[in-house]
């Protein structure tokens, strides 16, 4: 053999090769679609109980706060407490009941 020739034939095309390519293919194309994230319905119904509670908190918290300030002011303690807390209730259960008669996608 002389240094230009090379030591083997060429492989030819093999139809083994051809199918292992096309299955690999397939596999790999599965498996993008498998691991795809998934951020349709989960995500919104995740941002709409965080906004459940946090009407529900800030409400409460709220109005607790507002009423314990106007009653401290007024020397009316406990009773501002308790119809701020009172009033602050009755809004996040309004803001909850809002947003729950939403339709999706509004």
């Amino acid at each position: 053999m002389s240094k230009d020739e090379p030591a083997r034939d060429p492989i030819e095309e093999d139809a083994r090769i051809d199918a292992l390519e096309r299955r690999l293919a397939a596999a790999q194309q599965r498996e993008d679609e498998r691991n795809r994230p998934k951020t349709s319905e989960a995500d919104a119904d995740y941002r709409a109980g965080n906004r459940v509670l946090a009407d529900l908190l800030g409400g409460v918290l709220g109005g607790a706060v507002i009423g314990y300030a106007i009653g401290y002011l007024t020397d009316t303690n406990p009773w501002g407490l308790l119809v701020g807390l009172f009033l602050g209730i009755v809004v996040a259960f309004r803001n909850i009941f809002r947003a729950a008669s939403r339709r999706p996608g509004e």
